[in-house]
């Protein structure tokens, strides 16, 4: 049976202390954020493209990206997934400051 995650709130990511090692807060559907030793907080998503070989998108820093942002961007690299286009190697579906480009 599949681990049901409940999503973040902005709340849990302030309150995100950083220790020794970097840890991971998980938000669904692959996406996750990824807390270091130095306290920066980075969105990122984790996939499997179509030949099985996991692979991860970068989306931004936390508060640069916000969990509303991230959200979008995460909703439109599984659209580009779902249509055949693996959004990793692909980068022109996302414009130069990050932000995700509009069909």
């Amino acid at each position: 049976m599949a681990k049901l995650i409940t999503p973040l709130v902005p709340k849990q990511i302030d309150s995100a202390k950083p220790k020794d090692k970097p840890y991971i807060l998980f938000d669904g559907g692959g996406l996750y954020l990824e807390v270091t030793p130095l306290g920066s907080k980075f969105w990122r998503m984790k996939f499997r493209q179509a030949n099985g070989k996991e692979n991860w998108l970068s989306f931004g820093k936390y508060p640069d990206v916000s969990l509303e942002q991230v959200c979008q961007k995460q909703n439109k690299a599984r659209k580009l997934k779902a249509a055949g286009i693996d959004a990793a190697e692909n980068r022109k579906f996302y414009s130069v400051d990050g932000s995700v480009c509009e069909d």
